[in-house]
């Protein structure tokens, strides 16, 4: 039998808690990504000084530039970085594909506080490695370290089911997906303005990774401190009103709507299309309009917070089915016009129509699995769902870009657009409603 129902008062709290915890681990998260190609730049002049040709970042930069040379098009040198800053960006994902079902797992089996903590011990170790990189060894020591132990967002998703029962699950999972739009609307400009601020000669961009080492340490007392159990099972009952119940679960959920391999499919495939075009976004706006970083920063910036005004107010009150159905028409009208596009009007329409899959279909996917998944099995559960995604990201960039190359910006977006109709028929034809979807306070 299921656990009774948390506490109103006790839910706020441990709400509170999570929101805060993940915006912190968010922002802490997103300071590196504008970083990316100065500090790419910064190594490889380094090691250029040091005239070490046989550096593992020179092999890895002679690799790329193979494949690079492979394309029929010239594609300017200033993409090498660009391209390295990819690479990284997908080993981190595949990290997460693989450590994410790990990670769930270890939660179900001893439960989401402990789950957490030892994944915080792994992100202050990645980004302390990150504060001490001044080659790009120890660097790449970070992100590796990082891949493999960040769990926050996959444990964050477990606990907000965990406390929300089927009429609050909507407006909780919208909360943790308004997290990220928060966190990378403001999270990368913070870093780069912190970038600017030397502190340390060897690593110009100490100060910016000692900040974001400071909000992990902070976030991890707080959690410490602050975070209940959730994990049914785990549940000490309330000396208030006794409301949350220590009763094991079962393992067999009550009801299933979808299979986990239909959800996790679709969510391979989505995140696939829409990782892919993503990364490439700031290419075609260089390619096409001559965007400094900072337009497409502004650009970027526009999507974020977009997407955290519809999801507090719009996505938590939404079918979860009914969201992601939204969310991959936009996304699909928005790959259509990307490819079709001669105005920065037309830009700003499709970063508007990105914004709307950005709060609704990743938000909508994770509420569906975890009607799917009891309590006794939802972290492993989850941490599939998310493997599968990270999988997606992991390839999607490589892909389109090499599409975007080889075809050029009108069929490579014409054949993601495709793509995402492809996904929008499992989503229309496939995909079923839970019993209970309305949104709840």
């Amino acid at each position: 039998m299921a656990s009774k129902s948390v506490s109103p008062a006790h839910r706020r709290k441990i709400l509170r808690v999570i929101f805060i915890s993940l915006l912190l681990d968010l922002i802490s998260f997103t300071f590196i990504l504008p970083l990316f190609p100065r500090l790419l730049e910064f190594y490889r002049s380094r090691e250029a000084a040091d005239a070490s040709p046989h550096s593992l970042l020179n092999r890895i930069l002679l690799g790329l530039n193979a494949y690079k040379q492979s394309f029929s098009r010239t594609i300017s040198d200033r993409y090498d970085v660009v391209l390295l800053g990819g690479a990284l960006g997908s080993l981190f994902s595949l990290l997460q594909a693989i450590a994410s079902p790990f990670i769930g797992s270890l939660s179900d089996r001893y439960g989401r506080r402990t789950a957490l903590l030892w994944s915080m011990a792994g992100n202050i170790a990645s980004v302390a490695l990150w504060l001490a990189a001044t080659d790009f060894r120890t660097f790449l020591a970070s992100r590796v370290v990082g891949g493999l132990s960040e769990g926050n967002v996959q444990l964050a998703t477990a606990m907000a089911a965990d406390i929300s029962n089927a009429e609050q699950r909507t407006a909780t999972m919208a909360m943790v997906g308004a997290c990220f739009s928060i966190a990378f609307t403001f999270g990368p400009a913070l870093g780069a303005a912190l970038a600017t601020v030397e502190t340390v000669a060897a690593n110009p961009f100490a100060t910016a990774a000692g900040v974001s080492l400071l909000l992990i340490l902070i976030e991890t007392l707080y959690l410490y401190l602050y975070l209940p159990e959730t994990l049914p099972s785990y549940r000490l009952s309330e000396p208030t009103d006794g409301s949350i119940s220590t009763s094991t679960t079962s393992a067999k959920a009550a009801s299933r709507a979808n299979s986990y391999l239909l959800l996790n499919t679709t969510h391979f495939i989505f995140i696939l299309f829409f990782s892919g075009m993503e990364f490439s976004l700031p290419f075609m706006t260089y390619d096409l309009f001559a965007y400094t970083s900072s337009q497409t920063g502004k650009l970027l910036g526009f999507m974020g917070l977009l997407a955290s005004i519809l999801q507090g107010g719009v996505t938590r009150r939404l079918n979860p089915l009914l969201a992601i159905q939204i969310g991959v028409t936009a996304c699909a009208a928005s790959l259509f016009l990307l490819g079709r596009l001669t105005t920065e009007v037309g830009l700003w329409v499709a970063a508007g129509l990105l914004a709307i899959t950005t709060s609704t279909v990743v938000t909508g996917l994770n509420t569906l699995s975890s009607f799917e998944a009891a309590e006794a099995e939802r972290g492993g559960k989850l941490g599939n769902h998310r493997s599968w995604g990270q999988a997606g990201r992991a390839l999607g960039p490589l892909l389109f870009c090499s599409l975007y190359w080889w075809t050029g910006r009108e069929a490579a977006y014409g054949i993601g657009a495709a793509g995402m109709l492809g996904v929008s028929g499992l989503v229309f034809g496939a995909l079923k409603a839970p019993p209970v979807t309305s949104g709840s306070q």
